[in-house]
C-alpha cells in the first residue's frame, strides 16, 4: 500500500486499525489523519519490534478491501 492508497482508505482503515491494534488512541488517529508517513512513525513508536507485523497486516487489509469492492461490483457475495 502506498501513501495515496492509504489516504484514500483512511476512514475505513482507522476503525479496524484501532480494533486490531489497540494501542492506537483516538488522538493518535486524529494526528495521523490519513498520512502514511505519520502512520508508519506512530506504528514504530507504539509497536517497535512488531512494526513489520503491523505493516504486513495493513497491506493485507488493503488487499482484502480491494477484493470486497471488486466482488461488490460484480454482484458476488464477499466472505
Amino acid at each position: 500500500m502506498n501513501a495515496h492508497q492509504f489516504q484514500g482508505k483512511w476512514k475505513q482503515f482507522k476503525g479496524e486499525l484501532k480494533t486490531q491494534w489497540g494501542k492506537f488512541t483516538d488522538d493518535d488517529l486524529r494526528q495521523i489523519e490519513g498520512s502514511y508517513d505519520k502512520f508508519v512513525g506512530k506504528a514504530q513508536e507504539l509497536y517497535g519490534d512488531r512494526k513489520e507485523e503491523l505493516m504486513k497486516w495493513a497491506d493485507e487489509w488493503y488487499q482484502r478491501s480491494l477484493h470486497k469492492v471488486e466482488e461488490a461490483g460484480t454482484g458476488q457475495k464477499t466472505r
